[in-house]
């Protein structure tokens, strides 16, 4: 991947000093270099329709699982989507008022978008997500409505469960063939920058350069704020760990995930600093890897940013239409598309095609798309870390009350031994020896002093089983087992 992204930054740079000294050729370049970035672009839309329609199914049905952990689960699915929705709408407010420092490459793209979104409302918007025509949605590639689509069938087959098992597996031999055909193409990526990058230089100039480092000074900036501000909020409210000690910990996890980009990679070290934190093994092995499927904030705001720096370029004013199906986009497509090879690239194609903004607009943050991963995936790792140490917070107070709870219900319904001054359910079998040393009780011979140790000790094991069962059903299960790609390196 390193060897892979130095190629990246080299093709880049050559398409710049390309396109800067072919900018009286514009015309050549666009005529005999274009064309192969739009290949490029062609296979990426080919095969990521059907990529994320499996993709998002199996993120989906996946969700069954949740129901073997019960609070764990729903607690962290919670916290997940909370969190998303709030890295998108901060993404997205600081990008719109940072307009002004974006440039604009042509205004025809926003006539264009202007006068089909004239009349479009936000009922127009709701609408429009929910598809008519099962066939006809694949024909014409409206992403949202595959979205959508997608997620209906993974709610019906977590309804299913078993009865579709077969349809299940076919589908996850679909998911391997399509990654595997997306890895090949994403192969090319390197060459494909150039050709992509070249022309807009060509046509456009360098002035779009200087705005590159705005827009990574800008998702920056997003992602200390979300990191500094909602997450530190969140440990505030629902834990009992101090954000600056939180943080001391995850040290390690921080730069191994800023230098190696992979929040996946980063989960063994994770669990390690949660470890000292305090976070149970069990909440923290669970949740971080839940988190590596579904969480997704530093992906959030990247793609809310880049997609705003885009639709600016080109010139166009999103609606507020737009910018909720901009939103929904973002956030549902967090949902089992951490899989997905080099994602930042794909999920931006599927973005950018919702909201009606050319996919070349891609080219403009491909090559320097390793410097926004960094950021990314350090707050794709704080994410999940915070919300395992909320999680088992929240966990050990529940313990903690229902231990309380138990214990007061034992006192109310069992006596106090007179001579012992100690609650029946807590008398030991030596204190029946100490009992009897006292005289306080009859003469016991060996043999009934072993049998009522016997009996004390039958009578604990039956109160313990008793509490065990009282917990909620399926408190924990080791046997769960979530999906991750290791190949991501974008989560």
């Amino acid at each position: 991947m390193f060897k892979q992204n130095v190629s990246i930054l080299i093709s880049a740079i050559l398409a710049i000093a390309v396109g800067y000294f072919c900018q009286d050729h514009s015309q050549v370049i666009n005529t005999y270099v274009k064309p192969f970035g739009t290949i490029f672009l062609n296979l990426l839309l080919w095969m990521v329709v059907p990529f994320i329609f499996v993709s998002i199914i199996l993120g989906v049905s996946s969700l069954r699982d949740v129901k073997s952990v019960r609070s764990i689960g729903v607690k962290s699915i919670v916290y997940f989507f909370v969190t998303t929705v709030l890295a998108v709408l901060g993404g997205i407010c600081i990008a719109l008022s940072c307009e002004n420092f974006f440039p604009k490459l042509t205004y025809h793209m926003a006539e264009q978008v202007s006068h089909e979104t004239a009349n479009f409302s936000f009922i127009d918007a709701i609408v429009n997500l929910f598809p008519s025509n099962f066939i006809e949605v694949f024909y014409k590639g409206n992403m949202i409505q595959i979205i959508v689509a997608a997620i209906f069938i993974g709610i019906a087959m977590i309804i299913l469960g078993k009865k579709v098992s077969g349809l299940a597996k076919f589908i996850m031999d679909l998911n391997l063939v399509f990654s595997t055909i997306l890895k090949i193409i994403l192969k090319a990526s390197p060459i494909a920058v150039f050709f992509l990058l070249c022309p807009i230089i060509a046509e456009y100039g360098t002035s779009i350069l200087g705005s590159l480092g705005v827009v990574v000074l800008i998702a920056y900036v997003c992602y200390i704020l979300h990191a500094v501000i909602i997450y530190s909020l969140f440990l505030i409210a629902f834990s009992d760990v101090k954000p600056w000690e939180f943080y001391k910990y995850m040290f390690p996890a921080i730069t191994f995930a800023f230098s190696s980009t992979s929040s996946v990679g980063t989960i063994p070290l994770s669990m390690q600093c949660t470890r000292k934190i305090g976070v149970d093994n069990k909440i923290s092995s669970f949740v971080l890897t839940m988190g590596a499927t579904v969480n997704m904030d530093g992906t959030a705001i990247f793609q809310s940013v880049a997609t705003i720096f885009i639709a600016f370029c080109y010139g166009v004013d999103l609606t507020a239409p737009q910018l909720f199906i901009l939103a929904f986009t973002i956030i549902i497509t967090s949902i089992g598309t951490a899989g997905i090879p080099s994602g930042g690239v794909l999920m931006l194609s599927i973005i950018l095609t919702s909201v009606g903004l050319p996919i070349e607009g891609i080219a403009i943050i491909i090559g320097i798309d390793r410097i926004f991963d960094m950021g990314r995936s350090v707050i794709n790792v704080l994410g999940d870390a915070t919300c395992a140490v909320i999680v088992d917070c929240s966990e050990r107070k529940k313990e903690a009350e229902y231990q309380k709870k138990r214990e007061q219900e034992l006192r109310d319904n069992v006596g106090v031994d007179p001579t012992l001054g100690k609650p029946e359910y807590m008398i030991t079998p030596e204190d029946l020896l100490k009992k009897q040393k006292l005289n306080a009780g009859p003469k016991l011979s060996p043999e009934d002093i072993i049998k009522q140790q016997r009996e004390a000790k039958l009578q604990q094991e039956q109160q313990a089983q008793m509490a065990r069962k009282e917990k909620a059903d399926g408190y924990y299960d080791d046997d769960l087992v979530i999906r991750i790609d290791l190949d991501d390196d974008n989560k």
